[in-house]
Protein backbone atom coordinates (compact mmCIF):
# COMPACT_ATOMS: atom_id res chain seq x y z
CA UNK A 1 0.00 0.00 0.00
CA UNK A 2 1.36 3.43 -0.92
CA UNK A 3 0.18 6.56 0.81
CA UNK A 4 -0.49 9.71 -1.18
CA UNK A 5 0.88 13.05 -0.12
CA UNK A 6 -1.67 15.53 1.20
CA UNK A 7 -1.00 19.14 2.11
CA UNK A 8 -2.59 18.45 5.51
CA UNK A 9 -0.43 15.39 6.17
CA UNK A 10 1.63 15.70 9.35
CA UNK A 11 3.11 12.21 9.31
CA UNK A 12 3.67 9.86 6.40
CA UNK A 13 5.23 6.42 6.36
CA UNK A 14 5.97 4.63 3.08
CA UNK A 15 7.26 1.05 3.28
CA UNK A 16 8.71 1.76 6.74
CA UNK A 17 11.11 -0.82 8.14
CA UNK A 18 12.40 -1.01 11.71
CA UNK A 19 14.95 -3.60 12.80
CA UNK A 20 16.70 -4.76 15.95
CA UNK A 21 19.91 -6.36 14.79
CA UNK A 22 18.87 -8.96 12.23
CA UNK A 23 15.25 -9.02 13.35
CA UNK A 24 12.81 -6.87 11.40
CA UNK A 25 10.00 -5.72 13.67
CA UNK A 26 8.35 -3.55 11.00
CA UNK A 27 8.46 -4.89 7.45
CA UNK A 28 7.23 -2.24 5.08
CA UNK A 29 4.37 -0.43 6.81
CA UNK A 30 2.64 2.48 5.06
CA UNK A 31 0.22 4.91 6.68
CA UNK A 32 -0.42 8.60 7.25
CA UNK A 33 -1.83 10.97 9.84
CA UNK A 34 -3.43 14.22 8.70
CA UNK A 35 -3.85 17.47 10.59
CA UNK A 36 -6.72 17.28 13.09
CA UNK A 37 -7.25 13.53 12.88
CA UNK A 38 -7.33 10.87 15.56
CA UNK A 39 -5.79 7.79 13.93
CA UNK A 40 -5.44 4.46 15.70
CA UNK A 41 -3.02 1.62 15.04
CA UNK A 42 -4.28 -1.73 16.33
CA UNK A 43 -2.86 -5.23 16.28
CA UNK A 44 -1.78 -8.12 18.46
CA UNK A 45 1.21 -8.00 20.79
CA UNK A 46 4.40 -8.18 18.75
CA UNK A 47 2.78 -6.76 15.62
CA UNK A 48 5.30 -3.88 15.48
CA UNK A 49 3.16 -1.04 16.81
CA UNK A 50 5.52 0.21 19.54
CA UNK A 51 8.51 -0.18 17.23
CA UNK A 52 6.70 2.04 14.75
CA UNK A 53 6.15 4.73 17.38
CA UNK A 54 9.80 4.56 18.44
CA UNK A 55 10.90 5.09 14.85
CA UNK A 56 8.51 8.04 14.46
CA UNK A 57 9.95 9.73 17.55
CA UNK A 58 13.58 9.10 16.68
CA UNK A 59 14.13 6.57 19.47
CA UNK A 60 14.78 3.72 17.02
CA UNK A 61 16.52 4.14 13.65
CA UNK A 62 14.55 3.80 10.43
CA UNK A 63 16.02 0.72 8.74
CA UNK A 64 14.28 1.16 5.41
CA UNK A 65 11.52 2.95 3.57
CA UNK A 66 10.55 6.54 4.21
CA UNK A 67 9.16 8.29 7.28
CA UNK A 68 8.36 11.99 7.12
CA UNK A 69 7.05 14.46 9.69
CA UNK A 70 5.96 17.90 8.43
CA UNK A 71 7.33 16.85 5.04
CA UNK A 72 10.85 16.27 6.33
CA UNK A 73 12.56 12.90 6.82
CA UNK A 74 12.63 11.72 10.41
CA UNK A 75 15.80 9.78 9.71
CA UNK A 76 18.78 11.71 11.06
CA UNK A 77 16.79 13.90 13.44
CA UNK A 78 17.19 13.46 17.19
CA UNK A 79 14.22 12.84 19.46
CA UNK A 80 14.79 16.27 21.06
CA UNK A 81 14.59 17.98 17.65
CA UNK A 82 11.28 16.28 16.93
CA UNK A 83 9.86 17.34 20.31
CA UNK A 84 10.73 20.95 19.49
CA UNK A 85 8.74 20.51 16.27
CA UNK A 86 5.70 19.33 18.21
CA UNK A 87 6.07 15.55 17.86
CA UNK A 88 5.53 14.15 21.36
CA UNK A 89 4.93 10.63 22.70
CA UNK A 90 3.42 9.28 25.90
CA UNK A 91 5.29 5.97 26.13
CA UNK A 92 3.98 2.63 27.25
CA UNK A 93 4.81 2.37 30.95
CA UNK A 94 4.34 6.15 31.40
CA UNK A 95 7.99 7.03 32.10
CA UNK A 96 7.30 9.53 34.86
CA UNK A 97 10.15 10.97 36.95
CA UNK A 98 9.34 9.07 40.12
CA UNK A 99 11.46 11.18 42.50
CA UNK A 100 10.02 14.45 41.27
CA UNK A 101 6.70 15.94 42.29
CA UNK A 102 3.72 16.13 39.97
CA UNK A 103 4.33 19.84 39.44
CA UNK A 104 8.01 19.23 38.63
CA UNK A 105 7.09 16.48 36.15
CA UNK A 106 4.76 18.87 34.34
CA UNK A 107 7.48 21.50 34.11
CA UNK A 108 9.79 18.88 32.56
CA UNK A 109 7.24 18.59 29.76
CA UNK A 110 7.79 22.27 28.99
CA UNK A 111 11.59 22.12 28.96
CA UNK A 112 11.84 23.33 25.35
CA UNK A 113 9.74 26.42 26.09
CA UNK A 114 10.65 29.85 27.50
CA UNK A 115 7.20 31.47 27.66
CA UNK A 116 6.54 31.59 31.39
CA UNK A 117 3.00 32.90 31.04
CA UNK A 118 2.09 30.24 28.51
CA UNK A 119 3.58 27.51 30.69
CA UNK A 120 1.52 28.70 33.66
CA UNK A 121 -1.60 28.77 31.49
CA UNK A 122 -0.99 25.24 30.20
CA UNK A 123 -0.33 23.96 33.72
CA UNK A 124 -3.79 25.15 34.74
CA UNK A 125 -5.25 23.54 31.62
CA UNK A 126 -3.70 20.20 32.60
CA UNK A 127 -5.03 20.58 36.14
CA UNK A 128 -8.49 21.26 34.70
CA UNK A 129 -8.28 18.05 32.68
CA UNK A 130 -6.93 16.08 35.64
CA UNK A 131 -8.14 17.65 38.91
CA UNK A 132 -6.48 14.88 40.89
CA UNK A 133 -3.08 16.10 39.73
CA UNK A 134 -3.76 19.55 41.12
CA UNK A 135 -4.89 18.12 44.45
CA UNK A 136 -1.63 16.18 44.72
CA UNK A 137 0.73 18.49 42.84
CA UNK A 138 3.38 18.34 45.59
CA UNK A 139 3.27 14.53 45.84
CA UNK A 140 6.14 12.46 44.42
CA UNK A 141 5.15 10.81 41.15
CA UNK A 142 6.51 7.44 42.29
CA UNK A 143 3.94 7.25 45.09
CA UNK A 144 0.95 7.54 42.72
CA UNK A 145 -1.23 4.77 41.35
CA UNK A 146 -0.79 3.53 37.79
CA UNK A 147 -3.83 5.47 36.63
CA UNK A 148 -2.61 8.67 38.25
CA UNK A 149 0.80 8.23 36.65
CA UNK A 150 -0.89 7.80 33.26
CA UNK A 151 -2.73 11.07 33.83
CA UNK A 152 0.59 12.70 34.71
CA UNK A 153 2.35 11.32 31.64
CA UNK A 154 -0.40 12.67 29.39
CA UNK A 155 -0.38 16.01 31.19
CA UNK A 156 3.39 16.28 30.86
CA UNK A 157 3.13 15.65 27.11
CA UNK A 158 0.48 18.34 26.73
CA UNK A 159 2.83 20.84 28.40
CA UNK A 160 4.98 20.76 25.26
CA UNK A 161 1.99 21.90 23.16
CA UNK A 162 2.17 18.93 20.79
CA UNK A 163 1.24 19.27 17.16
CA UNK A 164 1.10 15.47 16.91
CA UNK A 165 0.60 13.44 20.09
CA UNK A 166 1.52 9.74 20.07
CA UNK A 167 -0.11 7.58 22.76
CA UNK A 168 1.29 4.08 23.33
CA UNK A 169 -1.16 1.80 25.17
CA UNK A 170 -2.59 4.49 27.48
CA UNK A 171 -5.18 2.15 29.06
CA UNK A 172 -2.85 -0.77 29.77
CA UNK A 173 -3.17 -2.12 33.33
CA UNK A 174 -5.77 0.42 34.42
CA UNK A 175 -9.08 -0.14 36.18
CA UNK A 176 -12.28 0.16 34.09
CA UNK A 177 -13.13 3.47 35.76
CA UNK A 178 -9.68 4.87 34.99
CA UNK A 179 -9.86 3.57 31.42
CA UNK A 180 -13.09 5.52 30.96
CA UNK A 181 -11.42 8.66 32.32
CA UNK A 182 -8.38 8.32 30.07
CA UNK A 183 -10.53 7.87 26.96
CA UNK A 184 -12.65 10.87 27.94
CA UNK A 185 -9.50 12.99 28.10
CA UNK A 186 -8.25 11.65 24.75
CA UNK A 187 -11.57 12.61 23.20
CA UNK A 188 -11.44 16.06 24.82
CA UNK A 189 -7.92 16.96 23.70
CA UNK A 190 -8.66 15.72 20.19
CA UNK A 191 -11.81 17.86 20.08
CA UNK A 192 -9.67 20.82 21.16
CA UNK A 193 -7.53 20.38 18.05
CA UNK A 194 -4.66 18.06 18.97
CA UNK A 195 -3.82 15.52 16.25
CA UNK A 196 -3.38 12.04 17.77
CA UNK A 197 -1.87 8.71 16.75
CA UNK A 198 -3.14 6.13 19.22
CA UNK A 199 -1.74 2.63 19.75
CA UNK A 200 -4.18 0.83 21.99
CA UNK A 201 -4.86 -2.75 23.12
CA UNK A 202 -8.55 -1.92 23.63
CA UNK A 203 -9.32 -1.96 19.91
CA UNK A 204 -13.03 -1.40 20.37
CA UNK A 205 -12.62 1.82 22.38
CA UNK A 206 -9.88 3.05 20.06
CA UNK A 207 -11.93 2.52 16.89
CA UNK A 208 -14.99 4.17 18.45
CA UNK A 209 -12.94 7.37 18.84
CA UNK A 210 -10.83 7.17 15.70
CA UNK A 211 -11.41 9.02 12.45
CA UNK A 212 -9.34 6.34 10.73
CA UNK A 213 -7.54 3.17 11.72
CA UNK A 214 -4.83 0.82 10.53
CA UNK A 215 -4.46 -2.87 11.41
CA UNK A 216 -0.89 -4.10 11.78
CA UNK A 217 0.05 -7.77 11.63
CA UNK A 218 3.60 -9.10 11.82
CA UNK A 219 5.11 -5.73 11.00
CA UNK A 220 2.88 -4.99 8.01
CA UNK A 221 -0.28 -2.85 7.69
CA UNK A 222 -2.91 -5.29 6.39
CA UNK A 223 -6.11 -3.21 6.63
CA UNK A 224 -7.09 0.43 6.83
CA UNK A 225 -10.27 2.45 6.81
CA UNK A 226 -12.60 4.71 8.77
CA UNK A 227 -12.81 3.84 12.44
CA UNK A 228 -16.50 2.98 12.19
CA UNK A 229 -15.93 0.78 9.14
CA UNK A 230 -13.15 -1.19 10.81
CA UNK A 231 -15.24 -1.50 13.97
CA UNK A 232 -17.95 -3.21 11.93
CA UNK A 233 -15.61 -5.36 9.82
CA UNK A 234 -16.11 -9.07 10.50
CA UNK A 235 -12.38 -9.84 10.24
CA UNK A 236 -11.46 -7.12 12.72
CA UNK A 237 -14.24 -8.16 15.09
CA UNK A 238 -13.14 -11.79 15.04
CA UNK A 239 -9.43 -11.04 15.50
CA UNK A 240 -9.49 -8.11 17.95
CA UNK A 241 -12.98 -7.53 19.30
CA UNK A 242 -13.97 -10.98 20.52
CA UNK A 243 -16.14 -11.97 17.54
Amino acid sequence: MNTTTNTDTLLQADALEVAYGGIRAVKGASFEVRQGELVTLIGANGAGKTSTLKAITGLQPVAGGELRYLGRPVRGQGAWDLVRQGLVMVPEGRGTFTRMSIAENLLMGAYTRRDADGIAEDTERVYALFPRLKERRHQLAGTMSGGEQQMLAMGRALMSRPRLLLLDEPSMGLSPIMVDRIFQVIETIHREGVTILLVEQNASRALQLADRGYVMESGVVTMSGDGAALLGDARVREAYLGG
